[in-house]
């Protein structure tokens, strides 16, 4: 599982769960005003030719689309290009990996408030316990609250209050 806490500027804190990367991914997405594949995307010069309805090997190609074409003489037509324009920027594509993860963190990150983002249940429980300073201690403890009915509503912990 993976938790969010969102520390927001004004009123209580609030946690969330996705059951996986790909749920993780799906509820980030459904709350952006990107769209999924403009929060992260793998792709290819020549996947964003063919998705202009043209092919390398048309001789039009290169005229009607130079960036694309230009992109495929730097990098080749099947070298995977990563974008994330909350962490590069509208529209950047780069040849270093961009992991999902990475991406989804930088586009809660854009958001009011903060936010605390754990990565398994082990990370979240050890957060409730105390390791994590962002919601350790009594000025903290309604986002540690937040936190524990998360996680003893899906039975990670026993509910012992």
């Amino acid at each position: 599982m993976i938790y969010v806490v969102e520390l927001p500027e004004q009123g209580d804190p609030r946690a969330w769960f996705a059951y996986d990367d790909e749920d993780f991914a799906r509820k980030v997405a459904a709350s952006d005003p990107l769209q999924a594949w403009e929060i992260h995307d793998r792709l290819t010069a020549r996947d964003l030719l063919d998705a202009n309805g043209a092919a390398p090997d048309d001789p039009a190609a290169r005229g009607r689309f130079p960036a694309i074409c230009a992109l495929a003489d730097e990098h080749g037509w099947d070298t995977p290009l990563y974008r994330a324009d909350h962490l590069l920027g509208r529209g950047v594509l780069r040849v270093e990996l961009v992991s999902e993860r990475e991406a989804l963190t930088a586009a809660l990150s854009v958001r009011a408030g903060g936010r605390c983002i754990y990565w398994s249940d082990r990370d979240a429980i050890g957060a409730f316990e105390g390791a994590d300073p962002r919601i350790a201690g009594k000025a903290h403890w309604r986002a540690r609250r937040a936190l524990y009915e998360q996680l003893v509503a899906l039975e990670v912990l026993a509910d012992d209050n």
